[in-house]
């Protein structure tokens, strides 16, 4: 019987392949499913891949304490899955899912153990808009340990150019962000969401991020990625999609083809 370790790697080769073997294994706690996580991500090393950043989970709207009260669990993002605004990638290569606008930060210090928001900022070298590509490889309902376990979902993200935080026009918590469809050179509005009693203060967010990894033995890296939750969503569809970030922060775009 294959080990859980060997089903959740098996999925992320091919999210297609049959979820069944998981559940022939005890559903692993949040802190078991985050551990099996790191050894995921040590598979992909140990391919050559590369660790390009992390996410954190459970900021925003609905998902916030769906996996258990405070509960922040953290996934990684592979550095040949960290795209520049404005890529094209093919609907096909990405199974099921769907696209989120999230915020992107660019670490610019180390941080770790002790972390606090006021550390976090001043760690961080800049932010930028974008998006995060959600891939389902799990059945709905899925344990929360599991869906820790399985990376929260990541495939990837896209991210535009970054600013810092001295440009911004006002706090984050004052931000507004606009998901829209660019058809025949306009703007199809499909979701705005406000900051403001949606999501979790991101420099909290940044620093719970560090505390988790520092947990397991790992810190947020300079050069390093981190994205901070969901605004608007949207599912895999062919087409080009935008996400407009207020305060000064920018537009992130990705486009899904037919080919």
């Amino acid at each position: 019987m294959p080990t859980l370790l060997d089903t959740l790697w098996q999925l992320q080769q091919q999210p297609d392949s049959d979820p069944a073997p998981l559940f022939d294994h005890a559903a692993p706690s949040a802190d078991e499913g985050q551990a099996l996580q790191f050894q995921l991500l040590d598979r992909w090393l140990n391919e050559g891949e590369e660790l390009g950043g992390w996410k954190i989970g459970m900021t925003s709207g609905e998902s916030r304490d769906a996996l258990g009260v405070g509960v922040r669990p953290s996934g990684f993002v592979l550095k040949s899955r960290i795209f520049r605004s404005g890529t094209r990638l093919p609907r096909s290569a990405l199974y099921k899912g769907g696209v989120e606008n999230e915020l992107c930060f660019i670490v610019g210090q180390e941080l770790g153990n002790g972390a606090t928001p006021r550390s976090a900022k001043s760690a961080m070298a800049g932010l930028a808009p974008g998006f995060e590509i959600n891939q389902k490889r799990l059945p709905p309902g899925s344990a929360a340990g599991l869906r820790i376990a399985d990376n929260l979902s990541n495939w990837g993200i896209v991210n535009g150019e970054p600013i810092t935080d001295a440009q911004l026009t006002d706090d984050l918590s004052a931000m507004q962000v606009t998901l829209s469809e660019l058809t025949e050179g306009r703007n199809k509005e499909i979701e705005r969401v406000a900051s403001e009693g949606h999501m979790d203060p991101h420099y909290e967010s940044l620093a719970i991020l560090a505390q988790r990894l520092a947990d397991f033995g790992h810190s947020l890296q300079p050069g390093q990625q981190v994205i901070t939750g969901a605004y608007g969503k949207t599912p895999f569809a062919v087409g080009c999609f935008t996400g407009d970030f207020s305060l000064g922060i920018g537009r992130a775009v990705l486009e899904l083809t037919a080919d």
